[in-house]
């Protein structure tokens, strides 16, 4: 487990071996959530880099979806 701590100015370092495990850039940006009293940082994706994300989709196209009043009247 690596640690480390909030500077003054409230900004918080990543450990080299993290960063380097992690692939994370320099000016990479993040989405930070809140869960209780833990702080997850969640690293941006570019649209190139997100994709084939959903590749193993069970549908081939959008044909296939059941919407909200086929599943009313089921």
């Amino acid at each position: 487990m690596l640690q480390t701590k909030l500077s003054s100015k409230f900004q918080v370092s990543i450990p080299k071996a993290m960063r380097h495990d992690l692939d994370l850039q320099a000016g990479q940006q993040f989405t930070l959530v809140a869960r209780g009293r833990i702080i997850e940082m969640i690293p941006q994706l570019s649209i190139t880099e997100a994709r084939g994300m959903l590749s193993d989709c069970e549908y081939a196209d959008s044909s296939e979806y059941r919407d909200r009043i086929k599943r009313k009247s089921e």
